[in-house]
C-alpha cells in the first residue's frame, strides 16, 4: 500500500516546489520513492496473472518515472512533478503501445490503460481494425460494468476532420476519429492506503485487459 508519508511528501512538495526545499527534504523523497517502488513491485506480480504480456521479471524501479520535470519548453518552470507516475508496459520495457498507467497524487490518484497518442502507423491499424472489428470493440467499451468504471469511451479528444479513406456516413466514424484509446478510473486516498491497494488497482486493470488486447492485435 501507499504510505501516508509518501502522500505528505508529495502535499509538501507541490507547496514547494524549488530545488533548496527538495535537497533539504531528499531523504523524504528517497523513502517516499521506495514505497512506490515496492508498491510496484507487488502490482506486477499481480499484474501478470491478469495479462502475460505484463513480464514478471519487470522491475518496479525501471516503471517509476522520474519526478524531475523536463522544463526546456515549458512556460511552467517548477523543476519537480507533483506525483509519482508508474508505466507498466506490455511490450518489454519500453514505453509506447497499449499499457497501464498509475498516477499517484494526493487527493488526483488514478489507473490508466489503452494506447495514448498512437504513433502514425498504428493509428492506421487501429482505425483499420475498428472498421473491420468494430462489434468487438464495442462488446468491451460498451458493457455496462465497463462504462460504469470509466465512463463514455467516445469522450476523448478527436480529430475535428475526417481520417483520409474514412466516410461520415460510417457507422463506427465516432470512434475511427480518436486521437487516443484510454480510459481511467480516479482513485480515493483511502483506497491507495488501503492494504488491498494493490488487489483493487489490479482488478481495475483486468477490466482494461480486454481493450488493451484489442489494440494490441491491431497492431501486431
Amino acid at each position: 500500500m501507499i504510505q501516508q508519508p509518501t502522500l505528505d511528501f508529495l502535499s509538501d512538495l507541490e507547496d514547494n516546489n524549488n530545488r533548496d526545499w527538495f535537497m533539504a527534504n531528499k531523504s523524504r523523497y528517497d523513502t517516499a520513492r521506495e514505497n512506490v517502488i515496492e508498491f510496484t513491485d507487488r502490482l506486477i506480480k499481480l499484474m501478470h496473472k491478469i495479462d502475460p504480456a505484463l513480464s514478471p521479471d519487470l522491475e518496479g524501479k525501471k516503471c517509476v518515472m522520474r519526478i524531475y520535470r523536463d522544463i526546456r519548453f515549458s512556460k511552467n518552470k517548477t523543476p519537480y512533478k507533483n506525483n509519482f507516475g508508474i508505466s507498466l508496459p506490455t511490450t518489454g520495457t519500453k514505453l509506447g503501445g497499449a499499457e497501464y498507467y498509475l498516477h499517484l497524487q494526493p487527493g488526483k490518484s488514478f489507473i490508466a490503460g489503452g494506447y495514448w497518442m498512437p504513433e502514425a502507423n498504428h493509428l492506421k491499424a487501429i482505425r483499420q481494425e475498428i472498421d473491420y472489428n468494430a462489434h468487438d470493440l464495442k462488446a468491451i467499451i460498451d458493457a455496462p460494468e465497463f462504462v460504469k468504471l470509466f465512463g463514455n469511451f467516445t469522450n476523448q479528444e478527436k480529430l475535428k476532420s475526417l481520417p483520409r479513406d474514412y466516410a461520415a456516413d460510417n457507422e463506427n466514424i465516432e470512434l475511427i476519429k480518436l486521437k487516443s484509446f484510454i480510459v481511467m478510473h480516479n482513485l480515493a486516498d483511502r483506497e491507495i492506503k488501503s492494504p488491498k491497494a494493490a488487489e483493487t488497482i489490479a482488478g481495475l486493470c483486468s477490466k482494461i485487459y480486454p481493450l488493451n488486447v484489442f489494440l494490441r492485435n491491431a497492431i501486431n
